[in-house]
């Protein structure tokens, strides 16, 4: 849905004109949820002085992760030591229902944290899943035992330098802007060896993926039961975002207005044949439709630890695409695992050449745009369970 408007009033759905001049523009400038936005300005600077696993915790926070839940929660255990779970309350059974993204959300985190430990000059030792993992879904035992050691030998990766700029950009780009082999080569080239990846720059294939990323979408907002969990999650207006920074945020003026005089709710857009549900589709098709290209990440399997890999690896793509000036947008529909997506996710691996031992794990349009704001974040201290 559109965040501003360049006129001098917007119409609403079903007959309305709101006047955005006068007062309305200082309403306007009043919407922005700071407190939820505050945890990218105060990560903690490394010192001497300070725990390092509260500066790692605080930009590890900033990971992406599947609808923003935020899945992360740890115990600081001994003097240098964090135990990462995954809080069961956040994972998404109906579009993730074997925890397979909320997982890569975890890898993300584990990577943003050792970059940030590197760069306190400390060596990050990880041990996943040391008493087993989860499945077919995650529960209560460790996602993984990490330990901060002291090392005068660790390089600083220049990766780290685009932590608070990287994002997640959900705005149509610049169909103007084409993305070049060579930096679509550097994105990719950010990965290890864990994992394969891969870009589409044809622009025969990108109409072919644009048409399949919307069909793919649709019919999970056309789904009730998928429709339903991701707007259960949406935070509507300031005071929304502000008590649960999570979730997928909604914020503006005129988002407020609407919701304000009943032309946006819940419950009105889990009418699949309602003039709003078809405008708000209308609305979203255009992130799938500027499309400049497209990055992937694959594994050899699809165990636990080649989704944290995969996680890990994405999130590494996304900060060189972020130090090129390139946006980056997960499509990862199409790769869900309910049953009315099975079409579309059989026809995504066949269209990317997946074999049958292989999982694709991430798949992100790239192009040009503006940069966005922030998305919201539950501040670091509050994701720590127990501190021993």
């Amino acid at each position: 849905m559109p965040s501003k408007s360049r006129r001098n009033f917007l119409k609403i759905v079903g007959g309305g004109v709101i006047t955005a001049a006068g007062a309305g523009t200082l309403f306007a400038f009043t919407r922005t949820p700071h407190a939820a936005i505050e945890p990218w300005r105060l990560a903690i600077a490394p010192t001497n002085e300070i725990d390092v696993r509260k500066v790692v915790l605080s930009h590890a926070i900033l990971a992406p992760n599947p609808h923003n839940r935020q899945p992360w929660m740890v115990d600081l255990v001994g003097d240098n030591e964090i135990d990462l779970y995954c809080d069961l309350n956040r994972r998404l059974p109906e579009t993730d229902p074997f925890d397979r993204q909320i997982t890569i959300g975890l890898g993300c985190f584990l990577e943003l944290a050792d970059l940030t430990a590197r760069k306190a000059g400390y060596r990050m030792v990880t041990k996943l899943f040391p008493d087993g993992e989860g499945t077919p879904r995650l529960d209560e035992r460790l996602v993984a035992k990490i330990t901060l050691e002291p090392d005068d030998s660790v390089k600083a990766d220049s990766l780290f330098d685009q932590i608070f700029t990287r994002r997640s950009n959900k705005d149509p780009f610049d169909t103007s802007k084409t993305v070049s082999v060579e930096n679509a080569d550097a994105i990719v080239s950010v990965a290890d060896s864990s994992v394969m990846t891969g870009h589409v720059l044809d622009q025969t294939q990108i109409g072919r993926l644009r048409e399949l990323t919307w069909d793919s979408l649709d019919i999970e907002m056309r789904t009730y039961r998928t429709a339903k969990e991701s707007i259960d999650l949406m935070r509507i207006g300031k005071s929304e975002i502000e008590a649960n920074p999570d979730g997928i945020d909604l914020g503006g003026a005129f988002i407020e207005t609407m919701a304000a005089l009943g032309q946006l709710s819940r419950e009105k857009m889990l009418e699949f044949d309602s003039v709003m549900f078809e405008q708000s589709q209308a609305a979203i098709r255009p992130y799938t439709q500027t499309a400049m290209g497209y990055v992937a990440v694959k594994t050899a399997g699809n165990s636990r630890m080649d989704q944290i890999q995969a996680g890990r690896n994405y999130v590494r793509m996304n900060l060189k695409a972020t130090e090129l000036g390139i946006a980056m947008h997960p499509l990862s529909q199409a790769l869900q695992e309910f049953e009315e997506m099975e079409p579309f996710y059989m026809q995504m691996r066949d269209e990317l050449g997946i074999q049958n031992n292989e999982t694709l794990q991430m798949f992100a349009r790239i192009g040009y745009g503006e940069t966005p704001a922030p998305s919201p974040r539950w501040q670091y201290e509050t994701r720590i369970r127990n501190n021993a």
